[in-house]
């Protein structure tokens, strides 16, 4: 087997040549993770919107859950 010596910026630019071509020919992973990130965002902002700081009776929420 043969061992090859390459430098850290042959490495870095290997990686980045391997992440655009990745990119390049399956879109589709890149649109998943932006559409995944902002779903994210989008509960993080709601559940912020909704933390009134006010609770309820956990004794309360389960008398609804099982009436």
């Amino acid at each position: 087997m043969d061992t090859h010596n390459i430098t850290k910026n042959e490495l870095k630019e290997l990686i980045k040549e391997a992440i655009i071509s990745t990119f390049t020919e399956r879109s589709d992973i890149l649109e998943k993770a932006v559409s995944e990130a902002i779903l994210d965002m989008k509960l993080a902002l709601a559940i912020e919107e909704g933390d009134t700081g006010e609770y309820i009776d956990e004794n309360l929420i389960m008398s609804k859950l099982t009436d």
